[in-house]
């Protein structure tokens, strides 16, 4: 027998069911099958995690896995959460969703089990532990590129600094990563984290936190080809395997 693959949870977005006649729209889990393929290949085995409002499911929910994806989505974390008050570009918001992903969030971070955070996840992840987020880039960033591209997001965007030193450098093994770039919101202050890869204009593209495998990047790896971008999927299945500190 194989051995034991360690589970990965991945936290889905909710959408609607086609309506047709006599078929109303239903709620349904939506989750892209790129998340479940880069499992996969770094050798883990994945699980959606399923909603719930009680605290508790979701405790026993993460108690079941080995460690954790956040995953990203068109959608906003609501400033209320970091102590701001709502921007005029602020985007779409959903709020259950958030509440949802706080809480697995939180019981992976209290069981120090490991944690990507990717793109919405990463801004999650500052949030968590304290950081704020830019709610514009192009409204509150002065000088900074567009990081909304209008290109395949399985195409770089952009270049990103991995900063010498990291978890991200160790991982990743280069120095420029090339990113896709598909949000409008950034990590403005990434509290106790530390900042692990830099846009030419100075975004924020990744964050980590010092004492454990608790990692933020702002792009997509699971859609982006390269070596680099799969090794961390690889290495959140590594720590899965090795045991808790």
């Amino acid at each position: 027998m194989a051995d034991r693959r360690p589970v990965v949870g991945l936290t889905p977005d909710v959408g609607e069911t086609l309506a047709r006649p006599a078929r109303p729209a239903l709620p349904q889990y939506e989750l892209k099958q790129a998340y479940v393929e880069a499992v996969l290949s770094a050798g883990g085995l994945p699980v959606v995690l399923p909603y719930s409002d009680d605290e508790d499911a979701a405790l026993q929910a993460v108690a079941l896995c080995d460690a954790v994806v956040v995953t990203g989505g068109a959608f906003d974390i609501p400033p209320e959460a970091y102590g701001a008050h709502a921007h005029r570009m602020i985007g779409r918001l959903k709020p259950g969703r958030t509440r949802f992903e706080q809480r697995v969030l939180r019981a992976a971070l209290e069981a120090r089990k490991p944690v990507l955070g990717v793109c919405g996840g990463m801004q999650l992840l500052a949030v968590e532990v304290g950081g704020t987020l830019w709610q514009d880039i192009r409204e509150q960033v002065p000088g900074a590129a567009d990081h909304e591209q209008k290109i395949d997001p399985r195409q770089p965007g952009h270049s990103a600094r991995v900063v010498s030193g990291t978890q991200l450098a160790r991982i990743v093994g280069v120095d420029i990563v090339q990113v896709s770039s598909t949000h409008h919101q950034a990590v403005r202050d990434a509290g106790p984290a530390v900042v692990s890869a830099i846009a030419p204009d100075g975004v924020i593209e990744a964050i980590e936190l010092p004492d454990r495998f608790a990692l933020g990047v702002q792009w997509h790896p699971e859609l982006m080809p390269g070596a680099e971008h799969l090794a961390l999927y690889r290495a959140l299945v590594d720590a899965a395997r090795a045991p808790v500190r």
